[in-house]
């Protein structure tokens, strides 16, 4: 029997703890890889394990594939989206019902050893909340991984250096965390922000064995590097916002102010430019706007922290 979750809202579901740990693979059309993927992980990984193979609406037999598996291996659960929703909606699905007091994720596609799962739990057990890998080896787009990991530290603050490899980490991290579309890139900076302590371990990247990768593309770097903006903003302008634009707004109308003197005196001589009355003009009014921009901030962050407040207290 599958079980269908198709609803993007986010559900804490609180499930009995079978199993120490649960191994999360998102897959979208890896029907070649499901069967080899299962072996090799059922190889390595101790009986207190548990495998959750999310199909994120496949349309090549990859939920076929993974249902034959349960056969052989029956702590392994299978579920499925109707529909394409993406890696994040997968990994927050496969947390709704994954029983392990650690989650760790993996892709379905073996570029990941299995043997570094228990690697990175062991970061936990030594008293870590999570433990990410740090890719080694052949990686065809090394340069825009670079530059976003390295955007990532400096915005963020890490020192980690890949946030968006193979990781573990306690399920309490994925409950205290809202994941909007595509922001499953960002569980390090955001448990990070929480104040979670994390680890980092370097782990062997390996060639694809089949198919192509999903959930990539050159748009994908257009829409991750927005998504690293929106996120920085999330967990710093938007936490004062007052302060960082009430500060430009203040500077903006401080300059105003002292070109409108200089516009002054140089109508006194004879030399006014029109030019310049505009650019007071524009100076004030932006300064003014950003004071509004600040004051509706504020506005949204209080709002959003009685929303956080509220969500905690109802069970």
């Amino acid at each position: 029997m599958v079980k269908t979750l198709d609803k993007c809202k986010k559900v804490v579901i609180f499930l009995p703890l079978d199993f120490k740990v649960s191994v999360i693979v998102p897959a979208y059309n890896e029907a070649p890889n499901i069967s080899l993927l299962l072996d090799e992980l059922y190889k390595v990984l101790p009986k207190d394990y548990e495998v959750i193979i999310i199909d994120d609406g496949s349309n090549d037999g990859t939920l076929v594939e993974a249902e034959k598996a349960k056969s052989k291996y029956p702590s392994l659960k299978v579920t499925k989206h109707h529909r394409n929703q993406g890696k994040t909606q997968a990994i927050i699905t496969g947390g709704q019902i994954a029983s392990g007091e650690i989650l760790v994720i993996f892709d379905a596609d073996l570029q990941f050893a299995p043997t570094d799962i228990r690697r990175l739990v062991e970061k936990i057990d030594e008293g870590f909340d999570m433990c990410v890998g740090w890719k080694k080896g052949k990686y065809e787009k090394w340069l825009v991984s670079s530059i976003y990991n390295y955007l990532a530290r400096k915005i963020f603050r890490l020192k980690v250096h890949d946030i968006n490899a193979v990781k573990a980490f306690r399920r309490e991290v994925m409950e205290d965390i809202e994941l909007r579309k595509d922001w499953h890139r960002y569980l390090v900076p955001l448990a990070a922000d929480r104040g979670y302590k994390i680890a980092e371990i370097p782990v062997k990247l390996y060639p694809r064995r089949f198919g192509e990768p999903k959930y990539q593309g050159s748009f994908r770097v257009l829409i991750g590097l927005f998504d690293l903006m929106a996120v920085g903003f999330q967990l710093t302008i938007m936490r004062k916002p007052m302060l960082y634009f009430g500060t430009i707004g203040t500077a903006s109308i401080i300059l105003g102010i002292m070109v409108g003197v200089v516009e002054i005196i140089l109508r006194i001589f004879g030399h006014g430019f029109r030019p310049i009355l505009y650019l007071v003009i524009l100076l004030i009014i932006g300064g003014l706007l950003l004071f509004g921009l600040g004051f509706l901030g504020e506005a949204v962050a209080t709002i959003n922290d009685r929303l956080e407040k509220f969500g905690k207290k109802t069970p």
